[in-house]
């Protein structure tokens, strides 16, 4: 016999995943639910605001919910006055009359004629699922629209979840928006390996500093490259040494401040995506694209914003990975994916920020069609939806994906996931 819980029920009732056929309370009366009510997840009766129809006449108030009706007295609700008002009380299994429910008026409708045995074991298989998507072999049912409308949530979750992170930073920089989007994307071309790294530069070198030279491509090398310290020794080549002579001219100038190199990770990363080929990168895109620091809402287009991030390396950067470093044959600029990366990581969730700071949905539109204008990106965490792979597409989608893993799948809350109140609908022959 299937183990039934008060918290499956609760997810059934709330998203009506019942038989479709005449509700008829214990004492024989036929009832119509024309509100499920609002979930309670604090103290109190299960439901709020819930609204039935009982014959000709219609009640609003709570509906309790337990697994046998003698749970009442289980847990306590005879002695609660803030059970008073319930309207309905609904249990799996009706094993006892209640005396408060009769001196109430208070009809008990059992769920155990209305709940399809097939739902239950579907549940069952999550609950005990070993595997880290508890719904895996049972994805597939899911109807693909029902899937695209939870993944568009999931999206503008994620994409909120990353606005609190930017708010931050905007709280730290007194308002700046451009420092505020400068350390952003600064953090982001560090990719995860240097994010912080990258972060703790840009608080170390302002843009407001680098914007005074970005008609000089030597000098923004020199800044990026040697407040993170990686001009902190000696060297051969001409130009790096060029380098190093700018670089000190600056910091006294500005009585720069230098980090300990140390705190940069070099170790296995692909020598693409070593840290002083990344500041390389970046300089050269806030030398060849000022205004997309000062005013980045102009670029209002992805087609715009991935053609700033077509970063073409020149000079000493076109074949060297690091500073005296052997001359290279590979292409070092700055890829398809990696520009994406940044679409994804920064431009959206900066632009959705922009939008909900100053009111404007429009740049909450554009931060969305960003992420769809980026490519499904394949990783640990969006490969376990390989049974939906026919609807992920986008960058779009696999944010959601992302965001579905951690919050639901990886939680266990299954309960919580509009997926599963798909997989859990009765299929009416």
């Amino acid at each position: 016999m299937l183990n039934v819980k008060e918290d499956i029920l609760q997810f059934i009732w709330l998203n009506k995943l019942l038989l479709p056929k005449p509700f008829v309370t214990v004492s024989g009366k036929e009832i119509s639910v024309l509100k499920t009510g609002d979930l309670n997840v604090d103290a109190g009766p299960d439901f709020f605001n819930a609204q039935i129809r009982i014959e000709d006449l219609i009640l609003a108030g709570n509906i309790e919910v337990h697994v046998k009706t003698s749970d009442w007295l289980k847990h306590g609700h005879q002695s609660d006055t803030g059970y008073d008002n319930i309207i309905l009380h609904v249990v799996y299994r009706h094993d006892k009359n209640l005396e408060q429910n009769e001196n109430n008026r208070v009809e008990v409708l059992e769920l155990s004629h209305y709940i399809d045995e097939d739902t239950l074991t579907k549940y069952s298989r999550i609950e005990e699922s070993k595997e880290e998507l508890p719904c895996a072999g049972q994805l597939r049912e899911v109807n693909n629209l029902k899937f695209a409308k939870w993944l568009e949530r999931m999206t503008i979750e994620r994409l909120e979840e990353k606005v609190g992170r930017i708010e931050q930073l905007f709280v730290n920089f007194k308002g700046d928006f451009t420092q505020t989007f400068y350390t952003l994307l600064l953090r982001n071309f560090g990719y995860k390996v240097n994010a912080l790294p990258f972060e703790i530069l840009a608080k170390q070198l302002p843009v407001h500093l680098l914007l005074k030279h970005a008609d000089d491509l030597i000098q923004l090398e020199a800044l990026l490259l040697g407040v993170s310290g990686l001009l902190d020794q000696q060297f051969k080549d001409p130009y790096i040494r060029r380098l190093q002579n700018e670089f000190e001219y600056l910091k006294n100038k500005y009585h720069l401040v230098v980090l300990d190199k140390k705190i940069l990770k070099f170790s296995r990363l692909r020598p693409a995506n070593f840290p002083n080929l990344r500041l390389v990168q970046f300089a050269k895109l806030l030398h060849e694209n000022p205004v997309l620091f000062q005013s980045p809402q102009q670029y209002d287009q992805a087609e715009s914003v991935l053609k700033a991030l077509k970063i073409n390396l020149s000079g000493y950067w076109q074949n060297h990975y690091l500073p005296d470093g052997e001359v290279q044959e590979q292409n070092l600029s700055l890829g398809q994916s990696s520009a994406e990366n940044l679409l994804i990581n920064t431009f959206a969730p900066f632009f959705f920020f922009y939008s909900k700071k100053l009111l404007k949905p429009e740049f909450g539109d554009l931060a969305l069609e960003l992420l769809q204008a980026c490519r499904f990106e394949e990783n640990k965490k969006t490969k376990l939806f390989a049974e939906k792979k026919q609807s992920l597409k986008t960058g779009a989608d696999s944010q959601a994906c992302i965001q579905l893993y951690d919050k639901f799948c990886n939680k266990k809350q299954c309960l919580k996931c509009g997926i599963a109140a798909s997989i859990l609908k009765p299929v009416i022959i």
